[in-house]
């Protein structure tokens, strides 16, 4: 059949390759310390790596977030989109191949005549002499490699905020508890007071007083409950549950804020090498890659393009000899279209796509400049909130003492209520603050994670970021 002359034709058209125009990505050389090596930091390189605080109630709302967030899930559609852009970028630089068939009778006045029937082929491919489509492949598939980071960047932002409001949530339980441990406390006071002043041994001053430490109380107690429904629902949404789930609030509870495992410290050097994995480094590189490719696509808009174009088929009289009779015939077609004059439109492009490079660019050593910002203050954050915490628990003990010695003063008449009021506000306060700290020293343990890029091992199909880079380049040659 002499279609396969056609086809072994447009095969070789397919082979011919040039020159691709424009520069060659090569990542910019940026200023970065010296810092640890990333094995220092091996703990936050675990893809799960929330499994560190042995909760296993957090382990499941982060299974369920991961499975059904809204926003993760359009990432997820968005790296699909751009997974089919590579496709169609790669579609353009294949032969483009139509199939024709037409069937009629002719005849005359009396009915009679024969069936005409045609039908063929035709293929149109333009040689890619410039490296136009090879360009615009390579800018689909870093576009791709920025979605997949930016992916990645929605879902690790998503596990630190599931962690975060989950140990918020356990913070406000402890808080709850000790506001209502303490209105306990002062109700008994109230009552204790109302049966003196009613026998003469308290003035109303000091009922008053202690009637309005109660109520204080009381109000902190209701806003802590307003906090922990506010925290709830935000965990429901996270966690992708329905409307319905989200109005039952029904958010399962696993250890207590102060039984949480706390991993040990880390070194305080930023690791350099771990910071360049971060998604959102990642995704800006891509982008980059993209606006360097673009480039070269738009310089190749100076030069001719060669749209080769070629058909085969056959004709026959009669509808049963289709495809059978010595009727097939092939034609092969080329021309050159140069651009002349376009008012300055080819050349507009180009610094178009220069000044999107310039952009990425910038951007891209934001992000790198953001990421060291972040990690430095999670570092810091993360060293500090422990000394924090520690100081908080050194003055609840002492206050804690402090109200037991006055209490004790105040029952046997040595000191007045308001000594004893005050003592407690102040045991209140550090009480509240300890439980603040112990979340702060927790909180301070998944910002991290998050600004060291937590989650790209192996395991969760990311990889090394220069196994990645060295994949992409290996994909943008093909």
């Amino acid at each position: 059949m002499k279609v396969t002359r056609f086809t072994a034709l447009a095969s070789c058209m397919m082979l011919l390759a040039g020159c691709m125009l424009g520069p060659n990505y090569k990542r910019p050389e940026l200023d970065l310390p010296t810092g640890e090596a990333a094995d220092h930091f091996s703990i936050f390189t675990n893809v799960k790596w929330w499994e560190v605080f042995e909760d296993p109630v957090l382990n499941q709302l982060e299974a369920d977030a991961l499975a059904y967030n809204k926003d993760l899930q359009a990432a997820a559609a968005r790296v699909d989109q751009a997974r089919a852009a590579v496709g169609i970028a790669k579609a353009d630089q294949m032969p483009s191949i139509t199939a024709a068939a037409e069937s009629g009778r002719a005849g005359n006045n009396e009915g009679s005549g024969q069936t005409q029937s045609t039908a063929g082929l035709s293929a149109s491919f333009e040689l890619d002499l410039w490296g136009k489509y090879r360009r615009l492949s390579e800018a689909a598939r870093a576009q791709l490699l920025a979605s997949e980071s930016s992916r990645d960047t929605v879902r690790l932002t998503l596990t630190a905020d599931v962690a975060n409001n989950y140990f918020t949530l356990l913070m406000l339980d402890e808080q709850l508890l000790i506001a209502q441990r303490t209105l306990k406390a002062r109700q008994e006071n109230v009552r204790i007071y109302e049966s003196r002043y009613k026998n003469g041994y308290s003035t109303e001053v000091d009922l008053k007083r202690v009637e309005a430490n109660m109520s204080s109380v009381q109000a902190q107690e209701r806003q802590i409950q307003l906090k922990i429904t506010q925290t709830e629902t935000a965990l429901s949404v996270l966690v992708g549950k329905s409307p319905r789930e989200i109005v039952e609030n029904n958010v399962p509870r696993g250890k207590n804020i102060t039984e949480v495992t706390l991993i040990p410290d880390v070194p305080e050097n930023l690791p350099s090498d771990l910071l360049a994995r971060r998604p959102d480094v990642r995704s800006a590189e891509g982008q980059l890659i993209a606006a360097n490719a673009n480039i070269g696509a738009a310089r190749a808009s100076y030069f001719p393009s060669i749209p080769l174009t070629a058909s085969a088929g056959y004709a026959s009289g009669a509808l049963d000899s289709l495809f059978m009779g010595p009727s097939g015939v092939w034609a092969l077609g080329g021309q050159v279209l140069a651009p002349i004059f376009e008012g300055g439109k080819i050349r507009a492009q180009n610094k178009k796509a220069e000044a999107e490079y310039q952009e990425m660019l910038a951007s891209y050593e934001k992000t790198v400049q953001g990421a060291f910002k972040e990690a430095y203050d999670a570092l810091a954050a993360n060293r500090l909130s422990r000394e924090i915490f520690e100081s908080y628990k050194q003055q609840t003990a002492a206050m804690q003492r402090s109200y037991d010695l006055t209490k004790k003063q105040e029952d046997a008449g040595l000191i007045g209520v308001t000594d004893l009021l005050d003592v407690e506000e102040n045991l209140l306060s550090a009480e509240m603050n300890l439980a603040s700290a112990r979340n702060d020293e927790l909180a301070a343990v998944v910002n991290l994670s998050k600004a060291l890029g937590g989650g790209w091992n192996a395991e969760g199909g990311f990889g090394p970021y220069e196994e990645l880079v060295k994949k992409q380049q290996a994909e943008l040659k093909k």
